[in-house]
């Protein structure tokens, strides 16, 4: 289903068309949300208070809406107060593909490997972070990204290039590059 017809079904009142965007964007929201908290049910959560909140913003907001970007950047704006909340920024790595979560490593050698990802990705800074999930993991461009964090395209690109910079860096220091 189009997403201006989606959401023109929704604003004529039918519940079904809000199904399909929840079925359509349930599951990339979990993973995003997944990524960024490292906990399942946590992501499941965040993902069903995102979709709730935009059921409720869905008739205020513009016809030309993005509803991908918008969706993922109220499911931002979820993980960033819970994480205020609670302040606590946990991460796994990107040992998953961009269509499932995070699966185990079967090799040592694998398991070696995460654990440096993970590491490296620790001490990034969660705003920096956040720029390299949304545009390696979910594949969003610099204009989507900036739009979901609310900050200019010029800042998220040097947030993805000083972001890569420093995962290298602390990944090969770790021994991620052995």
């Amino acid at each position: 289903m189009e997403e201006a017809s989606a959401i023109a079904m929704v604003r004529d009142g039918n519940p079904d068309a809000f199904a399909g965007i929840v079925e359509r964007y349930q599951a990339p929201l979990q993973r995003y949300l997944y990524r960024l908290t490292g906990d399942s049910e946590l992501a499941q959560d965040l993902a069903q208070d995102t979709f709730v909140q935009a059921y409720k913003s869905i008739l205020k907001t513009d016809s030309e809406l993005s509803l991908r970007a918008w969706l993922y950047k109220i499911a931002e704006n979820n993980a960033r107060q819970y994480f205020r909340r609670k302040k606590l920024i946990s991460f796994l790595p990107f040992s998953g593909t961009a269509k499932d979560e995070p699966v185990a490593a079967d090799s040592a050698g694998d398991r070696e490997k995460s654990m440096a990802i993970e590491e490296a990705l620790l001490k990034i800074p969660q705003k920096i972070r956040a720029c390299l999930v949304l545009h390696f993991v979910e594949g969003f461009k610099y204009r989507e990204i900036s739009e979901i964090l609310g900050i200019s395209e010029e800042a998220v690109r040097k947030r993805v290039s000083r972001g890569s910079l420093e995962f290298r860096q602390l990944f090969l220091a770790g021994g991620g590059g052995r």
